[in-house]
């Protein structure tokens, strides 16, 4: 007697995905395996920032530094980047406390050898503040490497905790150019996907910018709007979005489960 063949959960799903090109791949190989049709829509990429000269000083005074925090792992690996112009090496920072937001980060820097101090539960600045809350900052100097732009939380808590707190820029997120014309191709009235996943604000953001307001969300109409956590999702629904999914914890596995689950409870179109 022949087994029916189970059916994949996300099968016949079209899934757009709006992280930058290089780090797409594994969010594709996560949704190709639950069926999905996986559609890339980069909405950023990476660009240095306006100006070296902060990381530059910064990393010739690095041993003034008792903490060094993450909150990317392009961070990571903007900082890294620079180090080596220094001629300087991963092994440099064994003697620094190291603080990483989530899992992607560690994993940044356990490539290059190091073992952050503090992962915190939860994956964003808020979760990142309550694993260092046993820290003692009076004195404590922090260099904190990141985007350009981004949110502000941690540097202010920590500075109002007592810790002297250097924010340099590592890297910049721009919006690429041959997504403009990609975005109008793939929202089609006829053929619009099921489903669009943002991982950052900056995905959120971007994907506004490309054609302007108005298109966004017209072409958003019906289709679910995907994050990966509530600062993402609270972008999304500052610029109009209603979110459909949000990961919990804030993980691209857990992204894919939430959808899952989203698609699960859908009625079915027969």
């Amino acid at each position: 007697m022949k087994t029916r063949r189970r059916r994949r959960p996300l099968a016949g799903k079209r899934v757009v995905i709006t992280r930058r090109k290089e780090q797409a791949g594994g969010l594709r190989e996560v949704l190709e395996k639950k069926g999905a049709k996986v559609v890339e829509l980069p909405t950023i990429t990476l660009a240095p920032p306006a100006s070296w000269k902060p990381l530059d000083e910064a990393i010739r005074q690095l041993e003034t530094y008792d903490w060094l925090v993450f909150t990317s792992a392009n961070g990571v690996a903007g900082f890294f980047a620079r180090l080596r112009q220094h001629r300087k090496q991963a092994k440099t920072l064994r003697g620094f406390r190291l603080a990483a937001i989530g899992p992607a980060t560690a994993r940044a820097l356990k490539a290059r050898g190091l073992r952050p101090d503090i992962i915190p539960d939860e994956f964003r600045a808020e979760g990142l503040l309550a694993a260092l809350g046993g820290v003692r900052w009076g004195g404590q100097r922090v260099l904190l490497a990141r985007a350009a732009k981004a949110r502000e939380v941690l540097p202010r808590e920590l500075r109002q905790r007592g810790a002297r707190v250097d924010v340099v820029p590592v890297y910049q997120t721009i919006l690429p150019k041959q997504s403009r014309e990609r975005a109008r191709k793939i929202f089609t009235r006829r053929g619009k996907p099921e489903a669009i996943s943002f991982t950052s604000s900056s995905t959120v953001k971007n994907f506004f910018t490309l054609n302007g307001r108005p298109w966004a969300r017209r072409a958003l109409e019906g289709v679910a709007v995907a994050t990966i956590g509530p600062v993402t999702s609270r972008t999304a629904r500052a610029l109009g979005l209603r979110v459909s999914v949000e990961a919990n914890p804030y993980t691209v596995p857990a992204l894919v489960r939430a959808l899952e689950r989203y698609f699960r409870q859908q009625p079915s179109p027969h």
